[in-house]
């Protein structure tokens, strides 16, 4: 079943139930999907599942950013109902890779490509996209290569 399938049925499901504040969370990340789709019509005219994880992940971390915002302004409310986002947008992504494996492999990558300094940061990057694919949190991965090539 594709992501996209998933998110629908689960939306049907949750408008049969009667789950109006997971509704309005699902709603919320099948718009940003529509967006996806307008603009990928004007390129490629196809949105991968690639595309949509990687949607789904930078809707978190905007979400994060906003959460921490609310609980700096003393608005725990606000910052309870971002979490609650947070949640069920990550239930559409694939489980993340443990910290262990992930730097296992950044230190298999370093052999394979000969990185020396942070010139090589990208070509590290490369090879635990092409080994992982959309298992890979990005933003996770690049910060234990920096920490890495430090």
């Amino acid at each position: 079943m594709s992501l996209r399938t998933k998110i629908m049925d689960d939306l049907k499901i949750a408008m049969k139930a009667g789950q109006s504040e997971k509704v309005a969370q699902i709603r919320g990340i099948t718009a940003k999907l529509k967006d996806l789709e307008v603009a990928a019509r004007a390129k490629t005219g196809e949105v991968s599942e690639a595309d949509i994880i990687s949607t789904l992940r930078s809707m978190i971390k905007s979400r994060k950013e906003s959460a921490e915002l609310y609980r700096k302004g003393d608005r725990p409310e606000l910052a309870e109902k971002e979490e609650g986002e947070i949640a069920t947008i990550q239930s559409y992504l694939p489980p993340e890779l443990d910290e262990n494996t992930l730097k296992s492999a950044i230190d298999e990558a370093v052999i394979k490509v000969g990185a020396e300094s942070m010139k090589d940061m990208g070509k590290i990057m490369a090879e635990l996209k092409e080994r992982f694919g959309t298992d890979l949190d990005p933003a996770k991965a690049s910060s234990l290569v920096k920490a890495k090539l430090a």
